[in-house]
């Protein structure tokens, strides 16, 4: 009965072996083209996708010359793999050792507060051209950055950020990190975009948002000083010329979850 019992599990784990196996190789290339999907290594991957593909071509038409040089030039690539991808993997490493902690942790009425506050004291800002650099933390922990600048505990209203921001204020320089419906810090310091292909015409304020979003998953929102246009950064991607209503908008689809967001009542 026993090796009954033994044969089967064999003959079964032998089917459900590579199955498994290229389950789990799906899965994270999967993750790894969601992961660099839209940036510079999401084209290069696209590329070495393709370089692949001509390699097996080349082996079953018999292509020697080109199997040849396609062997050689896969025998480096590790090695530039590591180069061109080292903000990439580095960025990746990071998050690995992070806790993730989903969203804001904030209930919708209170995501929804939170964005309308934010949206009246930018609107506010850009009006006037006072120049904001603004953090909302999500999943990835932005301790470092906070312990750049000024520690404090603010709950967010649209006068309290004005205030920060205000020429010659003595917190106006730098970025405020938002966690929750607080100010956690000002004055931070972040890390200027490594992206050598950005506009030169983007301004401090703008290199350091995108930057920052390179690092982490947080939402970088900018005012500039000279146009008065608002811009939000994510995933180093740069959205600039928001109007408030965009910004709104943008803000409720990154920070509610789907299953926070309630469907419209039907009219009556």
């Amino acid at each position: 009965m026993a090796d009954r019992i033994a044969n089967f599990f064999v003959v079964y784990w032998s089917v459900l072996k590579p199955i498994i196996e290229i389950s789990i190789l799906w899965f994270v290339f999967f993750r790894i083209m969601i992961f660099f999907e839209g940036t510079r290594a999401g084209q290069v991957w696209k590329g070495i996708f393709i370089l692949v593909l001509a390699f097996f071509l080349a082996q079953k038409l018999g292509l020697n010359t080109l199997d040849w040089i396609l062997t050689k030039l896969f025998a480096i690539s590790v090695v530039a793999i590591i180069v061109i991808f080292q903000p990439e993997l580095r960025s990746g490493l990071a998050r690995l050792g992070q806790p993730h902690l989903f969203g804001t942790g904030l209930k919708a009425e209170e995501i929804d507060e939170l964005i309308h506050h934010l949206s009246m004291a930018l609107a506010y800002m850009a009006q006037r051209k006072i120049g904001a650099l603004i953090a909302i933390e999500r999943e990835d922990r932005m301790k470092t950055y906070i312990d750049s600048g000024i520690e404090i505990d603010g709950k967010i209203t649209p006068e309290f950020l004005e205030t920060i921001f205000t020429p010659n204020s003595p917190m106006h320089d730098g970025g405020v990190v938002i966690q929750g419906n607080k100010v956690t810090a000002v004055s931070c310091l972040f890390p200027l975009a490594q992206n050598p292909y950005i506009s030169h015409t983007l301004g401090t304020r703008h290199r350091a948002a995108l930057g920052l979003s390179e690092e982490t998953d947080a939402i970088v929102l900018i005012v500039s000083e000279q146009t008065g246009l608002i811009s939000m950064a994510t995933n180093g991607r740069l959205t600039q010329g928001l109007s408030r209503e965009d910004l709104s908008q943008n803000l409720k689809s990154l920070l509610i979850a789907p299953s926070q967001k309630v469907a419209p009542a039907a009219q009556v």
